[in-house]
């Protein structure tokens, strides 16, 4: 088709600078892409299979640095990219290089692959200065294509599912890894969006109780060359080179199609869809990065420079920052976002590495320009906002320091719930913070428990499985010498290193996965799990897997009935969850009397049933604790008005190697306690329906977690006739 329009020279129009990107009318296709340092700027035109330049067209006259055209006989399918004329002065911060053809930062798609070669990069390969040298190898065969696309796609009454944050559990899979191996998904959507939302996968996601799969980087992304070289790949995808474009290597027909009736799907089924997105930094690299995009349109424009110019500031570790101080980079992102919303139904976003993002100058700014944007934008400050906390530089670590209206990666959380389970003592103050949503982090600034994402395990380092079989990370299909990756793990093998055969050990490790899964789930916030655990997945104590795209990250769908037993575990304490609001409250617990009836909200209980003093909470030896939650005593509503009420409930956890025996507290008197969970059990909970009254001994074994419920009794349910009033 495009060859066939092109036969005789194209009509040209001037076109307007917004949109940005390739945009489809109906009639034609306007071009519009920024520099504000360019002095021409030409469009390529590429034929049908992208091997060849068919026509190219200089943007003339551009407005407010956007250089624009409109082609009426364009259609959607169009291969294009540009080549930008400029200095070539490093030294200064621009590195033009009229040789290279770019990829647009809006294509909406991208066809491929990347064809690596010496072409790609903007400088000679072995120039003793490469870096400022100046290459004239033509890049154009092998560099992605921008593609022209009908957005045009029937949505019928899709819409935002709006989940409320306390009802919310997340589940953090990639696309490829998730579905690769499953036997019940027909092989050519192995691997896909389609797979994805095929029904064998919806029947687990649902069946374990997630309401929103969290999404590894879909946006377009790239293989680092030396990855290639060594046969790996850059498998996690933050690699990102296309902020709009969703990744084409997971789609088995229809690439931007597909993606809508992936999400599309799980909405209808009542699953969110959240991305994990990757703004902070893009492909290219440092300044021996190949020029592709970014680099070649307006260097200075896009990236953090240092004071000469010639290098990148890296706040990333992957070898540059974008440059967030740039209206036009502010832009960039804002416009990507609200398209992932507004076009593709997206329900909300995980930043990776978002402090680099607040970075107004060299210091973290939480008030910075991005953030103030997002706060005010009537679409983006409507989704799910996900912070991962921290970046590489100084100061990087903002854990709590979000603002309003963000939830967090709680990297504290995760840090204490494994050292507790891990044994480690003098934790139990800390641990009361992470089990009631972290009030010490987020109350301050006028958060709620759900600003904290809780997670024990997360794509970035050990599974919940290797968790308990590794002392220490084993790296080494990396080919990198053991030295990647996290080396601080707070990990605990139980006895041996790896895979064994002793079965007190299994036994052992399988009731620490209970302890973590109930102690996350059960947890106020929001928890979020990360794929395979619920099957027992393990990568062999590999705790930095983004280059395997192997059977070392794929989840192996073929159980045995010990996994089957856990992965049912799981999804019975997701329901006991669902059913408990006492156990998800929007509110942080007071600790105090609520309605004026000598109750507390929430109460710490030693092993004597006594509430804790001050000086129990400091001892090191401790790590034994109770907490009862007055179900009566909520202090909240639901949407029309009516307080919230619940059973009593009861949490026992004792990460101490000895059994103990723990006192239920005396009032309420004469309740009975049933026992919901008990990870002593491999299913969970004793085969027989037990109950303890108030003042008895609960026999807590060691490392364990127990739930107790409040029996009811329907002659003396009502509460106006209870001598202990909830």
């Amino acid at each position: 088709m495009v060859e066939e329009m092109n036969k005789d020279k194209m009509a040209v129009w001037p076109g307007t600078s917004y949109p940005l990107g390739s945009t489809w009318d109906g009639e034609g296709v306007n071009f519009a892409i920024f520099s504000e340092n360019a002095t021409k700027v030409e469009l390529c035109i590429f034929d049908n299979k992208g091997r060849r330049i068919i026509e190219t067209i200089e943007l003339n006259n551009p407005t407010n640095h956007v250089w624009h055209c409109y082609l009426p006989e364009a259609r959607p399918g169009t291969l294009y990219g540009y080549r930008v004329y400029g200095p070539h002065q490093p030294e200064y911060g621009h590195r033009f290089n009229h040789n290279k053809v770019l990829i647009d930062p809006y294509a909406k798609d991208l066809v491929g692959p990347l064809l690596w070669s010496d072409a790609l990069f903007g400088y000679e390969i072995g120039h003793p200065r490469k870096d400022l040298s100046f290459d004239k190898r033509d890049s154009a065969a092998g560099i992605l294509k921008s593609k022209v696309i009908d957005t045009a796609f029937t949505w019928g009454d899709d819409k935002l599912l709006k989940t409320p944050w306390h009802d919310t559990v997340i589940y953090e899979l990639h696309v490829k890894g998730f579905t690769y191996l499953h036997p019940d998904i027909p092989k050519k959507l192995r691997g896909t969006y389609a797979g994805l939302a095929s029904a064998p996968v919806i029947e687990h996601l649902k069946k374990l109780g997630v309401t929103a799969v969290e999404l590894m980087p879909v946006h377009a992304f790239l293989d680092d060359r030396h990855l290639l070289e060594n046969k790996l790949s850059n498998y996690w995808g933050y690699n990102t080179i296309g902020f709009f474009a969703p990744d084409s290597r997971y789609s088995s027909s229809g690439n931007i199609k597909e993606f809508k009736s992936m999400v599309k799907k799980l909405h209808s089924e009542g699953i969110e869809v959240i991305l994990d997105v990757v703004y902070n930094h893009t492909a290219e690299g440092n300044h021996l990065g190949p020029t592709v995009s970014f680099r070649g349109i307006d260097n200075a424009a896009y990236y953090r420079l240092n004071t000469q110019g010639r290098y990148y500031q890296d706040y990333t570790g992957c070898g540059n920052t974008l440059n967030m101080q740039h209206p036009r980079v502010l832009q960039l992102i804002m416009d990507s976002l609200r398209y992932w919303v507004l076009e593709m139904h997206i329900d909300g976003f995980r930043f990776d590495l978002a402090s680099a993002l607040a970075r107004e100058l060299h210091a973290v700014d939480r008030l910075g320009a991005f953030f103030d944007i997002i706060h005010q934008d009537p679409v983006l400050s409507q989704v799910k906002l996900i912070a991962e906390p921290w970046d590489l530089g100084e100061g990087g670590y903002q854990v709590g320091n979000f603002p309003v209206g963000w939830t967090e990666w709680n990297g504290k959380y995760r840090d204490n719930l494994r050292a507790y389970w891990k044994g480690d003592g003098g934790l139990i103050d800390e641990l009361a913070y992470r089990l009631t949503g972290s009030s010490d982090l987020y109350e301050h600034g006028g958060r709620r428990p759900y600003a904290s994402i809780n997670f024990v395990t997360c794509h970035d380092g050990f599974t919940l499985h290797d968790l308990v079989s590794y002392n220490e990370k084993h790296n080494d299909a990396n080919g990198e010498g053991n030295r990647d990756g996290e080396s601080h793990n707070i990990s605990w093998n139980g006895g041996e290193e790896g895979p064994t055969q002793n079965q007190h050990i299994n036994q052992l490790r399988d009731k620490q996965k209970r302890n973590f899964m109930a102690s996350l789930i059960l947890s106020q916030g929001v928890p979020m799990l990360l794929m395979g655990d619920e099957m027992s997945r393990s990568q062999k104590g590999n705790n930095n897997t983004y280059c395997q795209d192997n059977e070392l990250t794929w989840v192996n769908w073929e159980l045995a009935r010990d996994e089957k037993q856990f992965m049912k575990f799981i999804s019975e304490v997701i329901a006991i969850r669902k059913k408990h609001p006492a156990l998800r409250r929007r509110y942080f617990f007071q600790g105090r009397d609520i309605f004026g009836n000598g109750v507390k909200d929430i109460m710490w209980l030693n092993p004597d049933g006594m509430e804790m003093t001050s000086q129990q909470w400091q001892q090191s030896f401790a790590r034994c604790i109770g907490v009862f939650l007055a179900g009566k005593a909520i202090d909240e509503y639901d949407d029309r008005g009516n307080r919230i009420k619940d059973d009593n409930l009861i949490i026992l956890l004792n990460a101490h190697h000895k059994e103990l025996s723990f006192t239920l507290p005396a009032e309420p008197i004469n309740a009975r306690w049933e026992v919901m969970i008990d990870t002593t059990y491999p299913t969970g909970k004793p085969d027989d329906r037990r109950y303890y009254s108030s003042g008895s001994k609960y026999p807590l074994t060691a490392r364990s977690f127990v739930l107790l419920k409040q029996f009811k009794r329907t002659i003396d349910y009502n509460i106006s006739e209870s001598p202990f009033q909830f």
